[in-house]
């Protein structure tokens, strides 16, 4: 059986030598650098504002249990349930036991990197008809990839191989012209909609989690998720427990850094706080609301000197900031989480035995914890590992 190190090794050669790979990384990097240091001369205040979001992270994480203990009062005083998952295999059983619980037997799916974690794609098509329903793992749902950027998951494919990709899923050919980005996109809206309308379950993500209101908070740029979780009977929504904050005023601090560091934007097109099941009085939103909160590892890293890293918004600035990830990609380290973030997150949950040669693959040129909203010394967390 070949080693972990020998199969990065061989990903990242495959990745130096795939040249449609490497012109999608140059034109990526140029986008999401540029436009964070364009977003951050607009915004004098950033640095106090990165200070005031490690404080609050800090803060949250020192009193996980007391936060973590009010958010599921609000979210039950709010008509929903919230459960707790060990691991992987336990999230994975949750999930399918209340897509069962439903009779569920379309599910559309918005994004989630926690679900990506679990693998929970890989639970639900062998009982559901399952569909991703942002465009980007949409893409990547057909072509039976992992997502290769937590932000942009498609970022590796060419406009032809996506016309390929429709071509083949939605018409039953194997070729047809090239077709420009707005008709791609036009016609996954089209395919789309109908999932949405006849979805039963919608499973999304959260970026945040406020203790305060039993508010779950979701952004995006399509909008994808909002049709996701407010148009099928139930919602489940899938997070780790660090992603807790106490207060909306701190959700609203971490958002106006989490935009900025990821796609450069203020804010993203869509930014919706969702509290709870529908009420009598409300004329849309799910019938139940269900909140799975993963441990997957993490309480054993709240323990021991890699904590820190719970406090990681999921931006992807540390990537788009990397000269390795900006080399090889996502694909070459072999999981979830590529990247600097990825070099810690990923021997912290799968185990350092089985990815050691991740935290080997850094240049320590700092780069990572220079544009981390959140001030995580990623370099110092790589070198002790």
């Amino acid at each position: 059986m070949a080693t972990a190190q020998a199969d990065f090794t061989a990903r990242a050669k495959n990745a130096l030598q795939d040249q449609n790979l490497q012109s999608a990384l140059k034109k990526a990097r140029g986008g999401f650098v540029d436009k964070r240091a364009k977003a951050l001369l607009d915004l004098p205040d950033f640095e106090a504002l990165r200070e005031r979001a490690r404080r609050i992270k800090d803060h949250t994480l020192a009193h996980l249990d007391v936060y973590l203990t009010q958010f599921e009062q609000n979210v039950i005083a709010n008509g929903g349930q919230v459960h707790y998952a060990a691991d992987a295999a336990a999230a994975r059983d949750i999930v399918l036991q209340i897509a069962r619980t439903a009779k569920a037997e379309k599910i559309i799916k918005a994004k989630t990197m926690a679900g990506e974690e679990v693998s929970i794609n890989e639970a639900l098509e062998a009982e559901f008809e399952t569909v991703e329903s942002d465009l980007g793992e949409y893409i990547i749902q057909l072509a039976k990839e992992p997502p290769s950027h937590i932000i942009a998951p498609a970022v590796h494919k060419t406009r032809a191989e996506i016309t390929e990709l429709f071509d083949h899923h939605h018409h039953q050919r194997s070729d047809g012209p090239l077709r420009e980005t707005p008709d791609l996109v036009n016609e996954a809206r089209q395919v789309l909609r109908e999932k949405f309308l006849a979805a039963d379950v919608g499973i999304s993500g959260a970026n945040f989690l406020i203790a305060e209101t039993g508010t779950m908070t979701l952004v995006t740029n399509e909008g994808n998720a909002d049709l996701s979780t407010s148009l099928p009977q139930t919602h489940i929504a899938i997070a780790g427990i660090e992603k807790l904050v106490p207060r909306l005023e701190d959700a609203s601090t971490m958002l106006r850094l989490l935009a900025r560091s990821a796609t450069g934007q203020q804010l993203t097109a869509y930014t919706s706080f969702m509290t709870g099941a529908r009420r009598d009085n409300e004329v849309d939103g799910p019938a139940a609301f269900h909140v799975v909160l993963l441990d997957n590892g993490r309480s054993r890293m709240l323990g021991n000197e890699f904590r820190e890293m719970l406090r990681c918004i999921r931006c992807g600035a540390c990537m788009n900031h990397c000269p390795v990830y900006s080399a090889i990609g996502g694909h070459a380290y072999g999981w979830v989480y590529p990247g600097p973030m990825g070099a810690v997150l990923t021997p912290m949950i799968r185990g350092l035995d089985q990815s050691k040669d991740l935290p080997n693959a850094c240049t320590l040129n700092g780069h990572c914890q220079s544009v981390c909203p959140v001030k995580i010394r990623l370099p110092m967390l790589i070198r002790r590992l």
